[in-house]
């Protein structure tokens, strides 16, 4: 039965990426497939799969019973399942390891082994990630467990290893399958209250699923029990030390008869140049450019008339400035958060929408104070000579307007090349691509190879309206 293109998803962390191509290369063979990577925090992943904007991804059951069913303490598969049901998923293929969190600190201060230590060292600077400070399973219940009296600072995952080591922070959350615990010499602190649950990576799944792809979803039935701790922590370290590819890993992994094997010696990361020249370099600056255009020339479409109607109505003018500056406080990845239940969907829409937003403020204010700079003499002459209101904008106000209206415009594309970067959390491609990939890494040259591209951009965008304003400057001369 064709059922499509069967979509799989990944957060934004190594495992994450790599379990998410070990699943599409997997189903490859009997379904077409895409990864949509890199998509954030479990919420809006959750979101993504009940929508249908994905259909697959691989989760962890502590993950499932704390963050998304909402249970303080371990449940069974059975009632996972249960539970999941009405809405629409299904959990199963048990793959094999357990990644559960945990505390971690420098190998060389030996003052503190085990979680119940921390509560006598006040003084020590906690880095935790900001999903699990704000977790059920995280740092909430942790602190209320151990009696812990420290107050974390949120800090990404992906550089809270340097951030450790260049002693910056004390102590960070850590997966247990983390390739960098050994490379740091990191000591796993002891959770002798036995706080943290299993986290077995599953398949969380549309139930719909093996009914649209049948062969694909046998297919992912050979995974279950395939992938062991120590396969992981190989496949994560060939990513995260080795500079490999996820995909290439993935595709190392299955090729080696999905047995545990050892990474290949590190041949050095590839130069910032390979990066920045990419293959994917193309398809990332088309995404990225057609954000930019299509948001900006909506927010164009609905900005320019809301700024032309506050310049005209006085008793609506802090209404319409007020409510489109509100909408620009509003934090980008709060925004596409709240867009994707909404909408129903992750990719385009969304970040369209997003962007859209965030462009709406200059283009209305500049639109309305271009118009209100407009002598107010110039207007009573163009009634005078029997101009219509109508015709009095389209010939005088508008005209006159028209460059600092550009210059609101330009503000806003440059802004939402910059801002355009968010659209990755949520598979809508565009430099923050790679960006979101450097952060999961701490890859510098990969994150130098989103960066640079679009600041290039940003530059080539604002010279380009320079050049139309000078243009609209001589052409009123």
């Amino acid at each position: 039965m064709d059922g499509g293109t069967l979509k799989v998803g990944s957060k934004r962390f190594t495992e994450s990426y790599i379990l998410g191509e070990i699943i599409k290369q997997s189903a490859a063979p009997h379904a077409r497939t895409q990864h949509r990577q890199g998509l954030g925090n479990t919420a809006i992943v959750l979101a993504a799969l009940q929508a249908g904007s994905i259909d697959v991804y691989a989760e962890y059951m502590g993950t499932i019973a704390s963050e998304i069913l909402k249970h303080d303490q371990a449940i069974d598969l059975a009632q996972m399942r249960r539970e999941l049901a009405p809405l629409g998923l299904g959990v199963g293929v048990p793959l094999g390891f357990n990644n559960t969190y945990a505390l971690a600190m420098r190998g060389d201060d030996a003052s503190v082994t085990q979680l119940g230590q921390l509560a006598q060292h006040p003084a020590l600077t906690f880095g935790l990630s900001h999903e699990f400070i704000g977790r059920l399973d995280g740092w909430p219940g942790l602190a209320a467990r151990y009696g812990l009296p420290q107050r974390p600072r949120g800090l990404d995952h992906g550089i809270a290893y340097e951030a450790l080591a260049q002693r910056q922070v004390d102590v960070i959350d850590i997966y247990s399958t983390d390739a960098k615990i050994g490379r740091y010499g990191l000591r796993v602190l002891a959770d002798t209250r036995q706080y943290f649950p299993r986290y077995d990576a599953m398949l969380l799944y549309r139930l719909d699923v093996p009914r649209r792809f049948p062969a694909a979803w046998q297919a992912l039935q050979a995974l279950q029990g395939r992938i062991s701790e120590a396969d992981m922590i190989a496949m994560n370290a060939a990513v995260e030390i080795d500079g490999k590819s996820f995909a290439g890993v993935a595709r190392q992994w299955l090729a080696s008869g999905m047995q545990a094997h050892k990474p290949a010696p590190a041949a050095g990361r590839s130069k910032l140049l390979a990066k920045l020249l990419g293959d994917d370099l193309w398809t990332l600056t088309r995404q990225h450019v057609t954000l930019v255009l299509l948001s900006v020339a909506l927010a164009c479409l609905i900005g320019i008339p809301l700024g032309v109607l506050a310049a005209f109505s006085a008793p609506l003018r802090q209404t319409v400035l007020a409510l489109v500056g509100v909408l620009q406080t509003v934090p980008s990845l709060a925004l596409l958060a709240i867009l994707i239940p909404v909408l129903g969907m992750i990719g385009t829409v969304p970040a369209l929408a997003a962007l859209f937003v965030y462009a709406l403020l200059p283009i209305v204010r500049n639109t309305c104070t271009g118009i209100l700079q407009v002598p107010q003499g110039l207007r009573m002459a163009a009634l005078a000579l029997g101009l219509s209101r109508r015709d009095r904008l389209l010939h005088v106000d508008l005209p006159l307007a028209l460059p600092v209206m550009l210059a609101g415009v330009k503000t806003a594309a440059v802004m939402s090349v910059g801002t355009a970067t968010i659209a990755a959390f949520i598979g809508a491609g565009g430099y923050g691509e790679r960006i979101t990939i450097g952060l999961a890494l701490n890859d510098n040259d990969m994150l130098l190879a989103g960066a640079i591209p679009a600041a290039v951009l940003a530059l080539l965008t604002q010279g380009l309206f320079e050049l139309v304003e000078r243009w609209a400057v001589a052409g009123q001369r």
